[in-house]
C-alpha cells in the first residue's frame, strides 16, 4: 500500500508543480486597507436586504455565504421575482481573482459590490444617490461610515463590502495539504485524477492558486473561448447563446468568450457553466472534456477526475449573521419615488 502511494505521489509530481496551494493572505488594495471596524460594515452591508428597491434582496441572497458563497439556482432572483441570465458566481476565494464577473468587466471587488445594487433585475436601485440617501437614513450606518471613511458615499459602501469579502478564503483543501507534503491527504483515485486532469489538458486554463488561470495584475483578466469546439451539447444546452465578453467589449474576437472560472470549491457550487444549466460535476468535467479538449472520458476516468476536484473544497471560515442596524417607527423600502 505504500509503494502504491508513493508511486501515485511520483506520478502526480509534475501536476502538483503545476498548481498552487492557496495562500493565508490575499492581495488588498492600497486604497482599501483592511480594518475589523470596515470588515463588519461590509458585513453587514453584505447581508442587508435594504440595498434592493423593494427589501428583498441582499447580496448574501445571491452569494449565500452560508453555503457554497452562490444560490443553487441555476440563474439567481432579484428583486419583483426576475431572473438574471447567468449563474452566481461564488464569492468565496473572489479576492483571489484578478477580474469579477463571468465576462470581466469588473476590475476589482470594490467595482463588483458597485453592480448589483443599480442592476434593475438585481437590487435595482435608481442611482447611487438614492443609495446613499437610504443609508443615510439609517444611524446606525451613518454612524459607522464617519467613523470609518469620515462620510457615507456609494464608493465607500463598496469599499466596506469588498473588505469583508477579502475574508470569504477557503484554505487547507485536502489539495492544499497534499501539495504542502501531507501525502495521505488526497485519496489514491484522487491522485490518479490530478494527473489525468493535467495529462488531457485542463491545466492550460485551470493553474494557479485559483484554478482560474496564472496570475496577473488586477484588471487584467485571463479568458477563453467556451465553447471552443462544436459538439452536441453546444446545442443541449445552448452554451453559445450567451455572447459572454462581447456583451461588454463589443469586440467580435470576445465572442463566446469568458473568465476562467475557479475550480475552489467546485463540489459544492451546483449547478454548473455561465447558465447553470448542468446539475451534476460528472457531466460538468464530461462536458467540458468534449467542447474544451475534443476529448471524449471514460465513466472511470471522470470519476477519477472528479474525486480530485472533490479535494478543492477547502475550509470555511464560520460565518455568523450580523445585527443590523435599524431605524425606529419607520420603514424606508417603498420611500423611494
Amino acid at each position: 500500500m505504500k509503494k502504491l502511494i508513493l508511486a501515485l505521489a511520483i506520478l502526480a509530481t509534475s501536476t502538483a508543480q503545476a498548481l498552487e496551494p492557496i495562500p493565508n493572505i490575499v492581495p488588498v488594495p492600497a486604497d482599501n486597507p483592511m480594518s475589523a471596524a470596515k470588515i463588519e460594515l461590509g458585513k453587514q452591508l453584505y447581508f442587508d436586504p435594504r440595498l434592493s428597491l423593494d427589501g428583498t434582496v441582499s447580496c448574501n441572497s445571491c452569494h449565500n455565504v452560508m453555503a457554497g458563497g452562490a444560490d443553487d439556482r441555476p440563474t439567481s432572483v432579484g428583486i419583483n421575482g426576475q431572473r438574471g441570465g447567468r449563474n452566481a458566481p461564488t464569492v468565496w476565494n473572489a479576492a483571489l481573482l484578478s477580474v469579477q464577473f463571468w465576462d470581466g468587466r469588473a476590475a476589482t471587488l470594490e467595482d463588483q459590490a458597485k453592480g448589483p445594487p443599480l442592476n434593475p433585475i438585481e437590487m435595482g436601485m435608481p442611482s447611487e444617490q438614492a443609495v446613499e440617501e437610504r443609508l443615510s437614513s439609517i444611524p446606525g450606518y451613518k454612524t459607522q461610515f464617519d467613523a470609518i471613511f469620515g462620510q457615507l458615499s456609494y464608493d465607500n459602501m463598496a469599499k466596506a463590502i469588498a473588505a469583508y469579502e477579502r475574508t470569504l478564503v477557503t484554505v487547507n483543501s485536502p489539495f492544499d495539504r497534499y501539495v504542502n507534503g501531507d501525502n495521505m491527504a488526497m485519496s489514491d483515485q484522487a491522485v490518479k485524477g490530478m494527473a489525468r486532469f493535467e495529462k488531457i489538458g485542463c491545466t492550460n486554463c485551470h493553474s494557479g492558486i485559483n484554478f482560474a488561470g496564472p496570475e496577473m495584475t488586477m484588471g487584467e483578466g485571463f479568458y477563453q473561448k467556451f465553447p471552443l469546439f462544436e459538439s452536441k451539447y453546444t446545442r443541449q444546452y445552448n452554451l453559445d447563446e450567451d455572447k459572454g465578453r462581447y456583451e461588454v467589449t463589443k469586440d467580435s474576437a470576445d465572442t463566446n468568450t469568458w473568465r476562467v472560472p475557479s475550480l475552489r470549491n467546485i463540489a459544492v457550487t451546483a449547478p454548473y457553466f455561465h447558465n447553470g444549466v448542468v446539475k451534476t460535476l460528472n457531466e460538468t468535467v464530461q462536458v467540458m472534456a468534449v467542447t474544451q479538449l475534443d476529448v471524449t472520458l471514460s465513466e472511470s476516468e471522470i470519476e477519477e477526475i472528479v474525486a480530485f476536484l472533490n479535494t478543492l473544497t477547502g475550509e470555511f471560515p464560520v460565518q455568523t449573521m450580523p445585527r443590523l442596524p435599524g431605524i425606529a417607527g419607520e420603514s424606508l423600502v417603498g420611500s423611494i419615488k
